[in-house]
């Protein structure tokens, strides 16, 4: 029996319907790069953030600025350059005469959508102002918490080629990324399709065109629709295989986390609705599994040597696994 001949038991009507315009919305300015898309949405729908990765010239910030146009949310941007100081980023207290005391003068952090652009660029002490804000979703300066509006959150980019006055990420810190996207060059057809979009109008001009979709209510009422996709128990352990085998692995030095087996559980249920199922199948699993995982895990200094990408590894993995049926 085809799996769309099952009677829907989650009303998935509106989602799907806000993921079409969305899909539509972003066609208008960005050509190709399907894959980028669609994991950007479930990212948005996992409430997990997302580090974009690719070279320069590839829409990375584009798309970011694009998804943040199709919220009807605040967004801000933050340029990471090597002498940034994480009081330029979380904010400051500053002094006020008037009323003789300090005042805590927020940082661009305070938004809904945040793009870090080239977050490697930044050193360590400016990446650990992150991780409280990235996980907690609140910041703590002078012994007082401010809470993030919501939703809160964070799109960074990187280049994976340039290494001069740059700075390699903590492993604590990537493990807060809900996905790494791998940005591809386009094919030759897309790029003569981006000639022909872009030789007529600007980035601004058709940025200032798009439409707002979603409204902060209706990812809170998506998010809870996402929550009640159902999984069987056997694909839970499915995950808790393919997340085990990576610690167990004698090609990988570091293995990856539980936090990597939740965020696989819930992209593989957010990426089973947006294809209109109200069920995770196997293949929503091992789609979801690579770009959960390509960051997380670190191969030995001899597979490296070797030329083996993560992806491959986490391909492999996946392959030596029963998959349940």
């Amino acid at each position: 029996m085809d799996e769309n001949t099952f009677e829907q038991r989650i009303d998935l009507t509106s989602l799907s319907k806000a993921i079409a315009d969305i899909r539509s919305e972003v066609g208008r300015v960005i050509v190709g790069q399907y894959k980028m898309v669609d994991l950007l949405m479930i990212g948005l729908l996992c409430d997990g953030h997302m580090l974009i990765e690719g070279v320069p010239g590839v829409a990375k910030t584009l798309t970011a600025k694009l998804i943040a146009r199709i919220i009807d949310v605040e967004f801000s941007r933050i340029q990471f350059t090597p002498d940034l100081m994480p009081s330029d980023v979380l904010g400051t207290s500053v002094f006020n005469p008037k009323v003789a005391e300090f005042q805590f003068k927020q940082g661009p952090i305070f938004s809904n959508i945040v793009l870090i652009d080239e977050i490697n660029r930044a050193p360590a002490k400016t990446q650990s102002a992150l991780f409280e804000v990235m996980e907690e979703r609140q910041v703590t300066i002078d012994g007082i918490t401010h809470v993030m509006s919501y939703p809160f959150l964070v799109l960074a980019t990187q280049n994976p080629i340039e290494q001069e006055g740059t700075y390699r990420l903590p492993e604590a810190q990537l493990d807060r990324f809900i996905f790494k996207i791998d940005v591809k060059y386009p094919s030759l057809q897309e790029e003569i399709s981006i000639l022909n979009t872009q030789h007529a109008q600007t980035q601004k001009t058709m940025l200032a065109d798009v439409k707002k979709i979603l409204s902060s209510k209706d990812i809170a009422a998506y998010r809870e629709i996402i929550s009640s996709i159902l999984i069987e128990p056997k694909l839970v352990e499915f995950i808790a295989r393919i997340v085990n085998e990576t610690r167990n692995n004698p090609s990988l030095y570091l293995g990856a986390s539980p936090r990597a087996s939740l965020a696989i559980l819930r992209a593989s249920k957010a990426n089973a609705a947006i294809k209109g199922r109200d069920f995770v199948t196997p293949e929503d699993i091992i789609e979801m599994a690579t770009p959960v995982m390509r960051h997380r895990i670190i191969l030995t200094p001899e597979k490296e040597m070797e030329g083996i990408t993560p992806d491959e590894l986490i391909e492999n993995i996946i392959k030596n696994i029963e998959v349940p049926r």
